[in-house]
């Protein structure tokens, strides 16, 4: 019976603990996201550029610990999601100049200009 309540007690503690972001690397770049349905942007993810299998991709970190990977589109117009079964869909806003990702019910804000240091 004991063995049972401690059991349930460091569950709960465990639940309890709130998830914090898993580390990035040195240099990672934070931005505005918007993660779920109906969420605001807040500026609680970090973005690290790491070199992938062709050529360069985005790690978003989220503050749960998730992630997203991206790479920069093809036609240089955007960025493409890689993995996972939704797409990437762009839009540019001009002032400031933003290039806004979403994913399935996740937004993200990226600096117009991230690929500058090809």
């Amino acid at each position: 019976m004991r063995l049972a309540v401690v059991a349930i007690l460091l569950a709960l503690a465990a639940c309890g603990r709130g998830a914090t972001q898993s580390q990035a690397a040195e240099g990672a770049t934070r931005i505005e996201c918007a993660l779920g349905e109906g969420s605001r942007f807040s500026p609680d993810c970090l973005v690290e550029r790491v070199q992938g299998e062709e050529g360069s991709e985005f790690v978003v970190r989220h503050g749960d610990g998730k992630f997203r990977r991206f790479r920069i589109a093809p036609d240089r117009h955007g960025m493409v999601a890689i993995a996972g079964a939704d797409d990437a869909v762009n839009a540019f806003e001009v002032d400031p100049p933003i290039l806004q990702v979403t994913v399935g019910s996740d937004r993200y804000r990226f600096p117009a200009d991230i690929d500058a240091a090809r």
